[in-house]
Formats: C-alpha cells, sequence, structure tokens
C-alpha cells in the first residue's frame, strides 16, 4: 500500500548515534515492501518524524518529501525510482542533513502469482543512497542499504514479509546488516479505507526499528499513516534515539 521509507545516517560518530531517516520508497511503517508502483503511476509523499522526548540524547526531528516513480511497463516485473529532500531540525551548517538533502532508492519487484498460482512476491532494491562521502572521520550520507524481501498474502492472516538488509559499514558502523520482517493487512472488518502495519528492522544501528501504523485512504489517491517507531534497542542514548511519532501523507497519480 505505501510508504515510506526512507533512511539515512550521517557518518559522524555523534550524528550516528542521533538520527536516521527513511526515505519514500513503496513499504510499511519504516521498512520497504515487495510492492512497487507501477508504469508511469508517481506517488508524492511528506513524512514527519517526531521526537517523544527532548532530552539531549533523543535525536533529532526529521521530514522528508519525496517522489517515486514507477518506470517499468511490464505487469510481471515493476521497477520504481525515487529521490527525496530529506532535512532535520538542526538547520545549521553543523548538520550534513542541511547541507546535503538529496537522497535517492530504487526497487525492483515481482507481484505475487505472477508465474504461477502460491508464487509469493519478491522484491530487491537499494535506498539511502546520499550524495555526500568523506569517508568515516569527514562524515557521509550514503548508507547505501541494499535489501531482498519475499511476501505471501494468506487468508484471514494478511501479508507476511520476510527479508534482510546490508548498508555500508562506514556510514551505518560494523552492525551495518539485520533482518527485515512485517505484517500488514486491510481492515475491511472496520473499514475499506483502514490499513494497518507492523515491521521490524534488525541491527543495532540507526535503522534498527520496531514500527506500528495504521493509514486511512480518504481518497482513492490520498492517503495519511499515522503510527510510532521504537529504535533499537529502544533506550535513550543509543543508536536510534527516544522513539517517534510519524505522520506520512501520500498523494498518488
Amino acid at each position: 500500500m505505501k510508504l515510506v521509507v526512507r533512511t539515512l545516517l550521517a557518518a559522524a560518530l555523534t550524528l550516528s548515534m542521533s538520527s536516521a531517516a527513511m526515505a519514500t520508497f513503496s513499504g510499511q511503517v519504516w521498512i520497504p515492501s515487495t510492492d512497487a508502483k507501477g508504469f508511469k503511476e508517481v506517488n508524492i509523499s511528506i513524512d514527519n518524524y517526531i521526537r517523544l522526548s527532548n532530552s539531549d540524547t533523543a535525536g533529532t526531528n526529521y521530514y522528508d518529501a519525496g517522489v517515486t516513480a514507477g518506470v517499468s511497463p511490464l505487469e510481471k516485473f515493476k521497477f520504481e525510482v525515487g529521490v527525496d529532500y530529506y532535512t532535520d531540525n538542526l538547520n545549521d551548517s553543523n548538520s550534513i542533513y542541511s547541507a546535503h538533502p538529496i537522497y535517492f532508492n530504487f526497487k525492483g519487484a515481482v507481484p505475487e502469482d505472477a508465474f504461477f498460482k502460491g508464487m509469493p512476491a519478491v522484491a530487491a532494491g537499494m535506498f539511502g543512497i546520499g550524495t555526500f562521502d568523506r569517508g568515516v572521520t569527514g562524515g557521509n550520507t550514503m548508507s547505501n542499504i541494499a535489501y531482498g524481501l519475499v511476501a505471501k498474502t494468506l487468508p484471514v492472516v494478511g501479508r507476511i514479509s520476510v527479508g534482510g538488509y546490508h548498508g555500508a559499514e562506514k556510514n551505518l558502523g560494523s552492525d551495518n546488516a539485520g533482518v527485515l520482517a512485517s505484517w500488514d493487512r486491510p481492515m475491511t472488518e472496520i473499514s475499506d479505507k483502514l490499513w494497518m502495519a507492523v515491521d521490524y528492522m534488525g541491527g543495532n544501528n540507526a535503522f534498527g526499528a520496531i514500527s506500528v501504523g495504521a493509514a486511512w485512504a480518504f481518497t482513492p489517491n490520498v492517503s495519511l499513516l499515522v503510527g510510532t517507531n521504537v529504535y533499537n534497542p529502544g533506550q535513550e542514548g543509543l543508536p536510534g534515539g527516544k522513539p517517534t511519532i510519524t505522520t506520512q501523507l501520500d498523494i498518488n497519480f
């Protein structure tokens, strides 16, 4: 169905301990999904992540405006590309997020049942592709996270997705890989407009988090997701910082 997204990290140690950002690939609450935009479909997403604490070690708030477009004319193989303008609430010359706000992502995906009945959906791609790199000591925005996912929709239960990721060590540190997992489901018992998801990104880095969210489709092309992100291991002063509340507005064309 949606969403966000996406993610970047400054490689300077002090920044890597305080903030991450998701890019607006087609996804769940925080991680990518096996969905991808169809040919000529365009998504505009405006995402906010607001800290639930104002302590010095909570991490920054951050904001992401992105465009994602489907570029593959093949029905059974979708491919999307995206670009994001990401910034934090520092807005000064010491923040590489403010100084280098452009990031890229891409994904290829094959939907469920594409080639035979019962076939799971599969997807692979990258996100957090930044534009600034001066190495570990100079700082960089190039998380360069490559990932793969498989997903299957089960009757009543909903869709289960599992996979893994690997990112740039100089940006994420030595714990730069982990599992991806999620559950999502349209809540048709309540309303056809309601969708819910829970996702998890492993790793003791600024991307690692468990997230929960619900989205409401105001029209077939406009939806708003509201959720929360608790970063691994979810304690003050550790890589992801304090939890955030996220709102994600999606407009599809």
